[in-house]
């Protein structure tokens, strides 16, 4: 029984092409596969068609930013400095109020800056965030320069130069001297009699 089922499993897996049944069991010359036709046209004619534009010659457009954009920001970032006061999140609120202030420094309302600056290094002090009270201090210092009050730039840059020493970074240290010679080498920022005394040294020499 078991083979007369091999025999018939072997003739059911012949191949209707083998042709057993005529006893043609020779091997067929097998001829090569045509090649299939490879059409290069669309390749070549996008390779050879002018792009549109050119990546890397465009240049990002750069918006300016409106008065109500910059009001935007600053309701946005008052209410998230008043949502860290209000649940005493006082390291955060510290970073806010410099972002009003630069906010305010940008719609040159320096006065409303400096007071936002005040705030800033009062908190960044008690939190002992040394980084960001020296460049408070740093900007605090650029305003009230830029308001006419010399003598106190000064010293906020003193200040900032002796908490970065103190604590020891170094490039801060660097930063702050840059900001120091930075007022110092600004006529701008002088008063009109040392403006007017600074001019005359500098024409004397031509004069000769």
């Amino acid at each position: 029984m078991r083979y007369i089922i091999l025999i018939t499993l072997c003739v059911l897996n012949l191949s209707a092409s083998a042709q057993w049944w005529r006893g043609d069991f020779k091997k067929h010359t097998r001829y090569p596969q045509i090649a299939q036709v490879k059409d290069h046209s669309l390749k070549n004619y996008l390779a050879a068609r002018r792009p549109f534009y050119n990546p890397q010659k465009l240049s990002a457009a750069v918006i300016p930013r409106s008065q109500f954009n910059l009001e935007i920001n600053e309701r946005i970032v008052m209410r998230a400095a008043q949502h860290n006061m209000r649940f005493r999140e006082y390291a955060q609120a510290s970073y806010r109020f410099s972002e009003l202030a630069k906010i305010y420094v940008g719609e040159n309302r320096l006065s409303e800056a400096k007071w936002y600056y005040l705030q800033s290094i009062l908190i960044s002090k008690q939190q002992s965030d040394h980084p960001h009270t020296i460049n408070n201090l740093v900007s605090l210092a650029l305003i009230k320069a830029d308001l006419g009050d010399m003598t106190q730039a000064q010293q906020d840059l003193a200040e900032a130069r002796d908490l970065a020493r103190n604590t020891g970074r170094t490039q801060d240290v660097k930063m702050v001297d840059e900001k120091i010679k930075f007022v110092q080498s600004n006529k701008v920022w002088l008063p009109k009699s040392e403006l007017r005394y600074a001019e005359a040294v500098d024409t004397t020499p031509k004069s000769k």
